[in-house]
């Protein structure tokens, strides 16, 4: 029996052997596919179309292209699109999307988020491309001076903004008769470090190439690197000829990012996109465009300008023309400063101009202000991680209960169907009580709070935190706002919801009661119909109500301020 035993083991060691083998040795196979990362966002696998050329090599670096895509779309068909695979004769997307045809290989990895469907590239879908790129860059050996983003429409448009937002990451871009948010245009001087190629239609009736004109102009003054073509006769379809034969890749075989550039030319409104390349904003004059140009001419030598811009941080690790121990010249606004770092300088401005301060974390403050993470606007608590909330804590039953889970349920409804083109924003979050609230849920998401101190157990929680409250007793007025408290936004909705009366227009990428998100600054006060704005208003920069607006909420008799 004993020698039984021991063969027996001796012969599952060996079975167990050869499949751990046999796992290690497991590899995805060459060519179009769908993977998937998990979101925190909501809790769900989230695919996307992945290419992966042949006789991938795990020890060599490769080139990645993200391409995102349009309305109506999917990362099925983006990966096609950016190959050049249109659809066959008369097939329609729904028959396209089912497989992916041949296509001749490039040395190039490349990547197509889903992101929820036909949501634009802000909020959730923004974070879900970064979230593809960083499940990319896990998995294969990846050039980070070589990762490239374009898209079409849409997704042109998401290529515009996410390019221009964190310009340190990409080292060329391409879009494709893009559609921009409106705010995207400020932000072309980001582009300095990296060429940009534009396609467009001069017959797109959809996105007019009016746009794209302006844009090419633009960037042309500026001085950056601009490729434009423009194709006769060409509707709402200009990424089949863009595209055509793997242009892409032969363009953006030439582009290589150089993570030290001489020159920094960088501008955000947001602590969200704060950083480019050695360069970091600390404290911008928020609600202005904030700007700094800083160029190292020669070895340790630094010439800097900025507009709108409090405090900054330098980075030099590793630029050719920094040498660590000895002093480096700086010219920050035409004022001389002088410094010997290791890599890292921190300035700040006072009422003589600039001087060195502190790079070691400073002592939390017991004073709220504005920062990365904590800045709003509303629709900042709708980007990330989040649930919705309702109240019981004055034990409502029958209509009144089912009413509050009937709001909450509504505004958590990002899946609503839009028809068959637009489909629906695969987006699933969660609704709950406030009785249902776990530790776990107060320590990772920012929490959309309906009702008021008395009906929601939570907004009572941190009734003396919130700036403002509305009487449980009115009936005709909404108010809506978003606060930082314990590391996580609490955005508030008393009273009318704030998509009350919001007429259903403009191009639906997001149902109504969400595309009214993007459009509140950090305070929304109304009578009757979100179209009656009493205010709409950001906080301070130490998150302050104005007097004016303290004016125009107290003179209406139902509200009450804390702070």
């Amino acid at each position: 029996m004993t020698k039984y035993f021991w063969k027996s083991l001796c012969m599952l060691i060996f079975g167990l052997l050869i499949c751990s083998a046999s796992l290690v040795a497991q590899k995805l196979s060459p060519g179009p596919q769908v993977l998937n990362f998990f979101s925190d966002a909501d809790d769900t696998e989230q695919p996307y179309g992945l290419y992966l050329p042949k006789g991938y090599d795990p020890n060599k670096k490769y080139p990645l292209v993200i391409m995102l895509h349009g309305a109506g779309s999917n990362h099925r068909l983006a990966l096609r699109r950016v190959f050049g695979k249109s659809n066959a004769e008369g097939e329609t997307d729904v028959e396209a999307s089912r497989y992916f045809p041949e296509w001749e290989d490039v040395e190039f990895i490349v990547a197509s988020p889903y992101a929820r469907g036909t949501a634009g590239y802000q909020g959730i879908p923004e974070e879900d491309v970064y979230d593809v790129l960083a499940d990319v860059k896990k998995r294969f050996n990846i050039d980070e001076n070589k990762t490239y983003l374009t898209g079409l429409s849409m997704g042109g448009g998401g290529t515009l903004w996410i390019g221009l937002t964190r310009p340190d990451i990409w080292a060329a871009i391409a879009a494709v008769c893009p559609a921009p948010p409106a705010e995207t245009f400020d932000l072309a001087s980001n582009a300095l470090n990296f060429p940009i190629h534009l396609f467009h239609g001069d017959a797109d009736p959809v996105v007019p190439v009016a746009g794209t004109q302006k844009w090419v102009s633009h960037f042309q003054d500026i001085g950056v690197e601009v490729s434009y073509k423009e194709f006769v006769d060409v509707k709402h379809d200009s990424w089949v000829s863009a595209y055509d034969n793997e242009f892409i890749f032969e363009w953006f075989s030439h582009a290589e990012r150089n993570p030290h550039p001489d020159r920094v030319n960088f501008v955000s409104k947001q602590y969200k996109y704060n950083k480019a390349f050695w360069v970091t904003f600390d404290k911008i004059n928020y609600g202005s465009l904030a700007e700094i140009d800083a160029k190292m001419s020669k070895v340790n030598t630094a010439e800097i300008t900025t507009k709108n811009l409090q405090a900054f941080t330098v980075n030099l690790k590793g630029h050719p023309k920094f040498k660590p121990g000895s002093n480096i010249a700086f010219t920050i606004d035409g004022k001389a400063v002088s410094a010997k770092t290791d890599s890292t300088l921190s300035f700040s401005k006072n009422a003589t101009g600039w001087s060195l301060v502190a790079t070691t974390p400073a002592a939390p403050s017991s004073t709220l202000t504005k920062m990365k993470g904590a800045e709003g606007p509303i629709f900042d608590a709708f980007s990330t991680r989040h649930i919705y909330v309702y109240g019981t804590a004055d034990n409502p039953a029958g209509d009144e209960l089912r009413n509050r889970l009937d709001i909450a349920n509504k505004a958590a409804e990002w899946s609503q169907y839009r028809g068959p083109f637009l489909g629906r924003v695969m987006f699933f979050p969660r609704v709950m009580s406030d009785k249902e609230v776990r530790p776990s849920d107060l320590e990772s998401c920012n929490l959309i709070l309906f009702g008021t101190k008395e009906s929601n157990s939570l907004i009572a929680k941190y009734a003396n935190k919130l700036p403002v409250h509305l009487s449980p007793s009115d009936k005709s007025h909404g108010l809506f706002y978003v606060f930082p408290i314990e590391k996580h936004y609490v955005a508030v909705s008393s009273g009318l919801p704030w998509w009350t009366g919001a007429p259903d227009q403009g191009y639906p990428f997001v149902p109504v009661m969400h595309r009214k998100l993007s459009e509140f600054k950090d305070l929304v006060f109304f009578k009757d119909s979100s179209t009656n704005l009493i205010t709409d208003t950001s906080f301070t920069e130490n998150w302050q109500l104005s007097e004016d607006t303290k004016n125009k909420l107290t003179s209406s008799g139902v509200i009450s301020i804390t702070k």
